[in-house]
C-alpha cells in the first residue's frame, strides 16, 4: 500500500504509445523535457519498457533508420514493481534507474515511483526536519547492543527515529534522531554515558543548522 502512495499515478505521467516510431518518439522526449519515459502498448494499460532519450540520439546520430517502432529500442522491460510489493524490493530495482514503473494487482501500467518520492519518505523517516541531533554511535556488532543503546538515549531524550548501518567490518553503527527539545548538555551527558558502556559516538549532527 504504502508503494501506492507514494508513486505518481498514471494520469500524470508522460508516456509514448508502442505505436509511434523512434522519429516522433523523439520528438515527443524532447517536447515533454524528459530523458526517460514509459511505453505502453495500444491499450494504455501494458508496460512495455522504457525509451531514453540519449539511446535515441545515438541511434539517429549514427544513420541508422529512425522510421523503426519505438519497441526498437526499449529498454527495463523487466524492471517494474507491484502496487502490493514489499517497499523495500524497490532499492533492489531502481538503483540505476531515473524511476521504477509501478504495475497493478492486474499488471497494468499504475504509474511511476521516482527517486524524489524515496529520498522525501527518508527524510520523513528520519524526522529530519522535525529533530534537534542526529548521532551516529558505533557499537561492536554483540547482541543487546541496540537494547542498550535506545535504554541509555532514553534517559535524555525520547527517540525520534533509529537506523541501523552495517558495514565490512564488524562495528556496527546506528543513527539516531533526538527529539527537539534536546539539549546540547544532555547531549554530552548521553555521549559520556555511552562510552562508560562502551559505545562510541562517532558523529554529531545539528539539525537545527541544516542548510
Amino acid at each position: 500500500m504504502l508503494i501506492k502512495e507514494l508513486s505518481l499515478a498514471k494520469t500524470k505521467v508522460r508516456t509514448v504509445p508502442e505505436t509511434v516510431t523512434l522519429e516522433e518518439a523523439l520528438t515527443l522526449l524532447e517536447d515533454y523535457g524528459y530523458r526517460c519515459v514509459p511505453i505502453l502498448d495500444e491499450s494504455g494499460k501494458i508496460y512495455r519498457g522504457n525509451i531514453y532519450r540519449m539511446h535515441l540520439y545515438k541511434h539517429k546520430s549514427e544513420g541508422k533508420d529512425m522510421s523503426l517502432p519505438v519497441t526498437h529500442l526499449l529498454k527495463n522491460a523487466t524492471k517494474f514493481v507491484h502496487t502490493y510489493s514489499s517497499f523495500y524490493s524497490i532499492f533492489f530495482m531502481i538503483k540505476d534507474l531515473p524511476y521504477i514503473t509501478v504495475l497493478d494487482e492486474n499488471d497494468h501500467f499504475y504509474g511511476i515511483l521516482t527517486h524524489s518520492a524515496l529520498i522525501n519518505l527518508l527524510e520523513q523517516s528520519w524526522k529530519i526536519n522535525a529533530g534537534s541531533y542526529a548521532v551516529t554511535i558505533a557499537a561492536a556488532g554483540e547482541k543487546g547492543d541496540i537494547a542498550a543503546i535506545t535504554r541509555i538515549v532514553n534517559r535524555y531524550s525520547d527517540i525520534m527515529s533509529l537506523i541501523t548501518l552495517e558495514g565490512d567490518t564488524p562495528i556496527k553503527r546506528a543513527i539516531v534522531t533526538l527529539a527537539p527539545n534536546m539539549t546540547k548538555a544532555n547531549l554530552d551527558k548521553m555521549a559520556d554515558q555511552l562510552d562508560r558502556r562502551g559505545y562510541r559516538v562517532v558523529q554529531v549532527e545539528d539539525l537545527h543548522h541544516l542548510e
